[in-house]
């Protein structure tokens, strides 16, 4: 499949370096997590908390989207939280990312937000990735 859109990042010294897309317009300090371990400095980020940002912006444009093409209109207070951790994975080989999604659509009726959030973890990329290995469950409130 032929992408519509790729980046590359460059990653140094692992969950204790720094990490850039290629085109430099993303530049972070990695930090590993005081509960694995790290220091947990308060002037860093790490993978986790990048991926839950990624996760919910690109989720929230997969709500929008839906809802242009079903007429519906999304307001702009609509927001999109992603709650992403990593855990030991239940065969012991390895680790895996655990996420959850809460979804907030103000002025839309409950029935409503739950079929526009179906349908956009569907069409969502990140979702779809994620599927193959974990389930995601979505909150909605209101």
């Amino acid at each position: 499949m032929p992408a519509l859109y790729q980046t590359k990042a460059i990653a140094t010294g692992g969950r204790d370096g720094a990490a850039h897309t290629e085109d430099l317009k993303l530049k972070v300090k990695l930090v590993k997590p005081k509960e694995m371990g790290g220091t947990g400095e308060d002037d860093g980020t790490n993978p986790e908390q990048l991926f839950a940002v990624g996760y919910s912006g690109c989720f929230l444009g997969a709500l929008k989207f839906i809802a242009s093409k079903e007429g519906i209109e999304v307001s702009e207070d609509s927001t999109v939280s992603a709650t992403v951790g990593i855990a030991q994975r239940a065969d012991g080989k390895g680790y895996g990312i655990t996420a959850a999604l809460t979804v907030k659509l103000p002025g839309l009726e409950r029935a409503v937000a739950e079929d526009l959030a179906a349908k956009a973890h569907i069409f969502c990329p990140y979702s779809h990735a994620l599927r193959a290995s974990t389930e995601v469950p979505i909150t909605i409130i209101s």
